[in-house]
């Protein structure tokens, strides 16, 4: 049934717990497991930083890189201690969108997300979250 499931992944507890559970999953189910992060671009303040320091906007492009691949090798040690067959992904723009256009190229089956824990049901309307499991091509499997 779940030949190929994605994992919305950032640096959230939420994406951490999704991952966990998505791991059994694709275990139990012998399946393709991927993550998909989507990318944030520098503030546009940081242009500022230009006229302070040349060299300013490179340091924090490095960084914003380092931070991304920290991420990705966490995800990777943690799955590949299960055994499991994975690939990381990044990808930029609006994060709906970019997670919606990378579901839909890769054909997935599902998408596991983390739930975020709100105390106003009005900001859940609101949320990324929410956003994605509405528009997802595939079944979407929601983690507390």
């Amino acid at each position: 049934m779940f030949r190929k499931i994605v994992v919305a992944y950032n640096e959230a507890a939420e994406a951490h717990r999704a991952l966990a559970a998505a791991i059994l999953l694709a275990k139990s189910l012998n399946a393709e497991l991927q993550t998909v992060t989507a990318v944030a671009a520098l503030p546009a303040y940081t242009a500022f930083a230009d006229v302070a320091d040349p060299g300013l906007p490179r340091l924090l492009e490095a960084d914003r890189l380092k931070f991304y691949e920290d991420l990705e090798n966490k995800a990777r040690a943690q799955v590949e201690s299960h055994g499991i067959r994975f690939e990381n992904h990044f990808v930029e723009g609006n994060p709906v969108e970019a997670i919606v256009d990378f579901l839909r190229r890769q054909k997935a089956d599902l998408l596991v997300i983390g739930l975020h824990q709100r105390e106003f049901y009005i900001s859940r309307l609101w949320s990324t979250v929410y956003e994605l499991a509405q528009d997802a091509p595939c079944s979407v499997l929601g983690v507390h």
